[in-house]
């Protein structure tokens, strides 16, 4: 399987490319990473080194992989965090320039607007264009429960809000959406919430909450959750694996009380997980 990943990428830590290209590595999985940006570390420590590239230069590199002749190989196009409406013209580009070499491939966007407490934190334009290009042209989508309300113009906090809310996100056009996390009036709170939907049905699987204030976690697991579903084509199979992954590598770090993900410490994970965590169907 081979994956485009087109994403920010940090050289201390792990976010964006530097969150999703090892596991899928490590899955076995082909990445062929474009990096949207390069950066000394997340910008979540306040202070960073580096470049934002243009989106000039994405198109030059996903130009010169055409050129490879390997575009009719590609499986999936993977992206997150976009930094510009011009970045996320790129990457829908590419998307469209993979699918004509392979009708079969699939594009899943994480579309990085915001987050519950944190409000929205991207560029402004960049939430609009999410909703408007990036998920219409999306096949599977991992919002989170900010995400999902903002796209579906609603709001989730009960199990049959976040039903209708999922309704009206698939109306937008994804075949697939993995909400990465949810609280709902049902979820205890020492519990997180994930959803995933297709057109198999609705599903559910919680987890414990763990005591972590991290960043990368949802770019992991959008890169697992989407090379589980290319792989099996199904989605309870896919929520399964990947949140059991997720967990244990999340566990894992809070154990160390770390900062940063560890994607390496805990890699044993991302491929046979410690605690597999079992899916119910989501009925309202």
């Amino acid at each position: 399987m081979n994956i485009l990943s087109i994403q920010s990428h940090v050289a201390y830590g792990h976010v964006g490319n530097a969150a999703a290209v090892f596991p899928l590595q490590r899955m076995g999985v082909e990445v062929w990473p474009v990096h949207t940006v390069q950066f000394s570390n997340h910008t979540g420590y306040g202070e960073w080194k580096g470049q934002v590239f243009d989106a000039g230069l994405i198109r030059d590199v996903v130009a010169g992989i055409g050129q490879r002749g390997v575009m009719s190989e590609c499986d999936g196009v993977l992206s997150g965090y976009m930094g510009g409406a011009d970045i996320g013209d790129a990457i829908l580009d590419a998307v469209a320039i993979v699918k004509r070499a392979n009708p079969g491939a699939r594009y899943c966007c994480d579309p990085v607007i915001g987050d519950v407490g944190r409000g929205v934190f991207v560029r402004p334009g960049i939430p609009e264009f999410m909703k408007a290009n990036a998920v219409p042209a999306a096949d599977i989508i991992t919002p989170n429960q900010f995400e999902l309300d903002y796209l579906s113009g609603r709001e989730s906090g009960t199990p049959a809000q976040a039903r209708d809310a999922l309704k009206a996100v698939h109306d937008l056009g994804p075949r697939a959406i993995l909400v990465t996390s949810l609280h709902t009036s049902e979820t205890p709170d020492d519990a997180i919430d994930l959803l995933a939907s297709d057109d198999s049905g609705c599903f559910r699987l919680r987890t414990p909450r763990l005591p972590l204030n991290i960043n990368g976690a949802g770019d992991a697991i959008a890169a697992l959750f989407f090379a589980h579903y290319l792989r099996s084509g199904e989605i309870r199979q896919a929520l399964s694996a990947a949140a059991s992954s997720i967990f244990g590598i999340l566990s894992c770090t809070a154990e160390k009380g770390a900062r940063e993900i560890q994607l390496i410490a805990a890699q044993e994970e991302i491929v046979n997980p410690s605690r597999v965590f079992e899916v119910e169907e989501f009925r309202v």
